[in-house]
């Protein structure tokens, strides 16, 4: 779960932090790092590609094409991430200048992505090697290495937007600089262990073979369509939050706080996501066809039982569960995004069961027709969100309900397909 939630974490405690230090601040970081939740989920979604082959050949017993697969994956996501650096670093201003109407919100946008930038590599690094050690089923370090990096990037963040510790006060580009130094650091702290790692298999990894274009070619072709449903998904809720800010900074400050609720009550979810595309795609590869819809269920009831465990007190009692994060005297924000949680809490039952069932699809291999799934009912988003937000011009309930009518039909589109569509003759 925590190797999955990484940049939730992060967009998190930034968030956390700049609420407390100034409201401009904290609508420009809700609006950015939805942005850079795109560029960090571009990486995630390769590595995703590559995790599944790297649970197949494992399931397989292919030592030898996992590790070659591990840096096929390597060397593209590190082609990927100069490319991504180099365009924010010449294009990013233009961009948000077109889509941002507030000069404040503008400049402060700027100010954060540019520093933030600097930490892609590290971050794709990052969930390259989460990708190795979930795809393998070795999971425990990766708890001690998202601990590593959420403690380093709250102390930084204190330091840097408050200017603590003898540090200049920088406000939102404070919290890009804490969050990619903290990639980074946690990126040293995972090699460290990976050098003394006594598993023989990732030992083995250390050896650099050449470049081979086939297996490159291959983590592409698994691996692209989950990364166009990344864009899709986020760019189309990249676009919704920049149609709310042209509804106005309260109401862009209320949809960042739902925004981060989210983020934190999804973590189940994106976790056992993450887990169900290795267990499925390793089953397939160990000939087990008949214990995947089983086990792809029992990841959704547990998944469903802990985020409606985590979700209800938040939802029902936010004045008092969100106290510890966004206290202040003045509670009205937290008081005015009541309607909207109360819709958060219909989205996460959806949620929470399909995207479960949708990923386990992606396990299987069929990333295509996932591709081809996710883009319609984006499609249908769209249109919702333009219509009833930028025409109809309303209120956040109806612009957020828009997040229910798209895990409703991901659930049953997802249910057809493990149950009516001959899926056990998909390779990889």
């Amino acid at each position: 779960m925590l190797g999955s939630a990484v940049q939730n974490i992060i967009a998190l405690t930034d968030s956390v932090f700049l609420f407390h230090y100034s409201d401009v601040d904290f609508r420009a970081i809700g609006l950015v790092s939805v942005f850079y939740l795109i560029i960090s989920a571009i990486g995630y979604g390769f590595s995703r590609g590559g995790q599944i082959i790297i649970a197949r050949r494992f399931g397989e017993s292919d030592n030898r094409n996992l590790v070659r697969s591990f840096y096929a994956l390597l060397y593209f996501e590190l082609a990927i991430a100069t490319l991504i650096f180099t365009g924010i670093q010449f294009g990013g201003q233009w961009f948000f200048k077109q889509i941002v109407s507030d000069l404040e919100t503008f400049d402060r946008c700027v100010k954060y992505l540019i520093p933030r930038s600097y930490g892609i590599f590290f971050s794709y690094l990052g969930v390259i090697i989460v990708a190795l050690y979930t795809g393998i089923g070795k999971t425990r370090f990766i708890v001690v290495d998202v601990i590593v990096l959420a403690t380093v990037n709250m102390v930084l963040n204190y330091a840097f937007i408050f200017g603590k510790w003898g540090f200049p006060e920088m406000g939102i580009a404070g919290a890009g600089w804490a969050s990619s130094v903290a990639e980074f650091i946690a990126f040293v702290v995972f090699i460290i262990y990976m050098i003394f790692e006594k598993n023989r298999l990732v030992r083995g990894i250390f050896f650099f073979p050449r470049l081979s274009i086939p297996l490159v070619w291959q983590v592409f072709k698994v691996s692209i369509p989950i990364v166009i449903q990344v864009i899709i998904g986020l760019g189309s809720w990249f676009v919704f939050f920049s149609l709310i800010e042209n509804m106005g900074g309260n109401k862009l400050e209320i949809s960042n706080l739902v925004r981060i609720v989210y983020l934190i009550l999804s973590i189940p979810t994106w976790g056992f996501s993450s887990g169900i595309n290795t267990l499925a795609s390793n089953m397939r590869g160990a000939g087990n066809d008949d214990e995947v819809i089983p086990v792809i269920w029992k990841t959704v009831n547990i998944n469903f039982i802990l985020t409606v465990i985590i979700s209800i007190p938040v939802i029902f009692y936010p004045e008092f569960m969100l106290y510890p994060l966004f206290g202040r005297e003045d509670m009205t924000i937290i008081t005015e995004s009541r309607p909207i949680l109360y819709v958060l809490g219909i989205i996460l039952i959806f949620f929470s069961s399909g995207a479960i069932l949708f990923n386990g699809i992606l396990g299987i291999g069929a990333t295509k027709l996932g591709l081809w799934i996710q883009g319609s009912l984006t499609f249908f988003y769209m249109i919702y969100v333009f219509v009833f937000v930028k025409y109809f011009d309303s209120n956040l309930v109806v612009a957020w309900f828009s997040e229910v009518l798209y895990w409703v039909f991901t659930f049953f589109i997802s249910l057809w397909f493990l149950y009516k569509f001959d899926w056990s003759k998909i390779k990889i």
